[in-house]
């Protein structure tokens, strides 16, 4: 189907909703008796940014928005568009005779790539109603866009569409002859729907784009039917779409649910983020150090062994690279999620980090000191140190620590793994050390 100027639409383009009751998903917000359907329907819009992933409906719910409020529509693109677009807009907003309601509803799609002056080249007129904004984007507002901007706007999540939600837009191109492709004989088979739904990845974008191109590139059987099976639609959409961006949210959410997965002892959820991770083309080298952080804070001394392992994968997979470097990231992700667990290490050094910046903590005592001159031993530098290896079991008890932090304990040992051990001796030589 073509558009008024001649050019072909895509399905996904001619299938937008028009109304609210063609638009499919977003229940939490849309639904019966929800906000944004009530401010929508009462024509009371205020400003609001549209979060999610594509293909979830943020444009064509701008355009049923459009399509509803009685004041201007002005549509911006963040890639393309400069401070100069918003001045004009704001300009033909305030002419009384190019807009004689005097508010204008802005749509800027992308918004978290306008820079701060751009951004702040809206503050004004957002704040005095003349402009309605409705920002999209598939990236954090409360990351990406200024807080200022924030703050005077309702943020609503749109979540990834359901398969179901999937499989009735589908269905919907497939029936409507005036928009989709209701015209064609075509027979999608129950496993050919049923994979464009999983595929797809709650993206309907993807799903109507590759059913679109399945259709116009099948040729009909001797009865005349476009048969669509699963064989033509995996050509048409090659692997499963997942949201994933390097520099983006769901690169944070997923090395988050990477660390917290191996941290929580589950190897299987691990292997699974470190899958995400790989296909979605994540640094190895930053996999890597991840986990070998990961060995040092949350398994620590449970099993100081592992350190060592989790160095070795990082060795072995700077040295051999992709596609083995999976292997490795996997056996380590594995070898620490299994591990016991202990962040005694971790706490130590940070409680011991606290007391230097806000306690006073005096100084080295005298007889640790380092005297390599004798001048500094006529001083006292290094006098009345006891040599651990002169004494039974090469330990002897002296003051270590300052004076003004005398006793205080920095590492406390838990009873997991190997730590037992730890605890156990370390409980007997604290308890002579400190006459307890």
């Amino acid at each position: 189907m073509n558009s008024e100027s001649g050019k072909p639409q895509p399905l996904a383009y001619r299938m937008a909703p028009r109304t609210l009751d063609e638009f499919v998903g977003q229940e939490h917000i849309l639904g019966p008796g929800k906000m944004l359907r009530r401010m929508v329907l009462a024509d009371r819009l205020a400003s609001i940014i549209l979060y999610g992933p594509p293909g979830t409906g943020k444009t064509s719910l701008a355009r049923v928005i459009a399509n509803t409020t009685h004041v201007g529509y002005q549509k911006l693109n963040a890639v393309t568009a400069g401070v100069a677009d918003i001045k004009r807009i704001i300009a033909d907003t305030q002419n009384p005779i190019l807009c004689p309601a005097g508010r204008t509803l802005l749509f800027v799609d992308e918004i978290h790539r306008f820079n701060k002056a751009q951004q702040d080249a809206l503050l004004p007129q957002v704040e005095d109603g003349t402009l309605i904004l409705i920002g999209a984007t598939t990236e954090n507002p409360f990351f990406e866009v200024n807080k200022a901007l924030i703050s005077r706007s309702t943020v609503f999540q749109l979540q990834p569409l359901s398969e179901q939600h999937i499989r009735r837009i589908v269905e919907m191109a497939l029936n409507d002859r005036e928009r989709g492709l209701g015209q064609y004989p075509i027979q999608l088979e129950d496993a050919a729907m049923a994979m464009i739904c999983n595929v797809s990845n709650g993206d309907a974008r993807i799903a109507l784009n590759a059913l679109e191109l399945a259709a116009v590139t099948t040729t009909p059987d001797g009865t005349g039917k476009i048969f669509i099976g699963t064989a033509v639609l995996e050509d048409c959409m090659q692997k499963r779409s997942i949201a994933f961006d390097q520099n983006g949210e769901s690169h944070y959410d997923n090395i988050s649910a990477f660390i917290k997965s191996m941290r929580g002892s589950d190897p299987d959820a691990a292997v699974f983020y470190l899958a995400r991770a790989l296909h979605g083309g994540e640094d190895i080298e930053f996999l890597a150090r991840r986990i070998l952080i990961c060995a040092a804070e949350d398994v620590g001394m449970a099993n100081p062994q592992m350190l060592s392992i989790a160095m070795a994968a990082y060795q072995g997979v700077m040295a051999v690279g992709l596609p083995e470097a999976r292997i490795i990231l996997s056996e380590a992700a594995i070898a620490v999620a299994t591990s016991p667990k202990s962040n005694s290490a971790c706490s130590a050094i940070y409680k011991a980090l606290d007391d230097i910046a806000t306690r006073r903590t005096g100084e080295v005592p005298m007889h640790l000191r380092n005297a390599p001159a004798q001048g500094m031993a006529d001083l006292g530098y290094g006098q009345g140190y006891k040599y651990a290896h002169d004494y039974p079991g090469n330990i002897v008890d002296q003051d270590y620590l300052p004076a003004e932090i005398k006793g205080t304990i920095y590492y406390e040992p838990y009873s997991n793994g190997y730590e037992s051990r730890i605890k156990e001796w370390l409980d007997k030589r604290r308890s002579t050390q400190h006459g307890t």
